[in-house]
């Protein structure tokens, strides 16, 4: 049957009714374990008693007004994550292609403001994803997002993911031109789109030297791994080190559009009235959830746990892979990636565990991602590693 609504989707034939913890209910009552979160979107899952609550409470107050004004609920959440990051000023947007943009205007801006106004370029790692509007269409060099939508904007460039060699001497000869243009270096600390594929162990802290050590900045793109998914709310903390830009969205208001960019006070700076913003920005029931939200992430023992469990899956993966020598496991915390053998198109096993009910999500290099709610119990992760067995059983058994 034709549909009113844009065909931009490849939607599967299901649509649910309600949720319930980390399940999905349809209409008729199955159930769905979700390992996929809206996308690392529902960091508590479905239906959070506490989230909720503060939802109902702010929309039977205020939902929206302008950042004409105070908003009492933003400056509060300002300075909750500020204090969690060690940054010192917050923006607020809707979504995450909205904080990497603002990330680089901010890391641009800048720059001009410091008097370096050759420095424009960002550079980002090869296989990289930071979004679907044109300016993060350029800062991705996937062919498969951009097709159709040029030309590209200027003012990105891409070194080799992970290879910090290159990226040295690539910053090293922007240097010695005596003009350098590079503003900045963005980064995830594991690419989500990209197959769920972490940075080698000490790169981000050998990044934050080589970006200080040129004199361009650092922006960390935490809006699929952050808020928890890495088992720290920010996945660089277990670094030790503080980027100068920080873009999050996707489970800082656990299902509710918000988008965010943290950054230094000299960044900050740059950014005087006029120079962005966003209508929707910070109003009153995103900053409820998202308060909501972290309210969980930082009660006592949470985020310990978040890693305990997250742990129980990879162990529980890796045997699984060394069994069936279908795949191999890579990621971090609750954003782990199943690359699959070539044989093996990562969407027929989506659709595989899909059958057996459990929801997951595919990435690029043929990998299906694991990106289940943050409250994912063990008992359920002891169920999706059964249903997990059971299916590359069968797979091995046809192959």
């Amino acid at each position: 049957m034709s549909s009113a609504v844009m065909g931009n989707y490849g939607r599967i034939d299901l649509a649910f009714d309600h949720g319930d913890g980390s399940w999905l209910v349809t209409a008729d009552g199955t159930r769905y374990l979700d390992c996929a979160a809206g996308i690392a979107v529902n960091t508590l899952g479905h239906g959070h008693p506490h989230l909720v609550e503060a939802l109902k409470a702010q929309a039977d107050k205020l939902w929206h007004v302008s950042n004409l004004y105070h908003i009492p609920e933003q400056q509060r959440l300002a300075e909750r994550l500020c204090g969690l990051s060690g940054l010192d000023k917050a923006f607020f947007c809707n979504s995450g292609a909205e904080a990497t943009e603002a990330a680089v205007k901010m890391a641009r801006r800048a720059m001009h403001d410091r008097g370096e106004t050759s420095r424009h370029t960002i550079l980002c790692s090869e296989g990289a994803f930071h979004g679907r509007t044109i300016a993060m269409l350029a800062a991705t060099d996937r062919p498969v997002f951009r097709e159709g939508f040029g030309p590209m904007p200027e003012g990105f460039g891409h070194f080799a993911f992970g290879n910090m060699n290159a990226l040295r001497d690539r910053l090293a000869a922007d240097a010695e031109t005596g003009h350098p243009e590079i503003a900045a270096v963005m980064v995830e600390s594991v690419q989500g789109e990209g197959g769920a594929k972490p940075l080698p162990e000490r790169f981000f802290a050998e990044l934050r030297e080589v970006t200080s050590e040129f004199g361009c900045l650092l922006i960390a793109d935490e809006v699929q791994i952050g808020v928890g998914r890495s088992g720290y709310i920010f996945s660089f903390e277990e670094k030790g080190i503080t980027p100068d830009i920080v873009a999050m969205a996707k489970g800082l208001a656990g299902g509710f559009p918000i988008g965010a960019v943290l950054t230094s006070e000299a960044v900050a700076a740059a950014m005087t009235p006029g120079s962005h913003g966003s209508t929707f920005g910070g109003n009153p029931l995103a900053m409820a959830a998202a308060h909501a939200v972290l309210d969980v992430l930082e009660s006592d023992g949470f985020m310990a746990d978040v890693r305990a469990r997250a742990e129980m899956l990879a162990k529980g993966v890796d045997e699984i892979s060394h069994d069936c020598k279908l795949f191999c496991r890579r990621g971090n915390g609750f954003l782990q990636g199943l690359v699959f053998n070539d044989d093996i198109p990562a969407m027929d096993v989506v659709a595989a565990l899909r059958a057996q009910h459990v929801l997951t999500v595919p990435a690029s290099e043929n990998t299906v991602r694991l990106l289940p709610p943050l409250t994912l119990s063990r008992d359920e992760i002891t169920l999706l590693l059964d249903v997990l067995k059971t299916t590359m059983d069968e797979m091995k058994a046809k192959s």
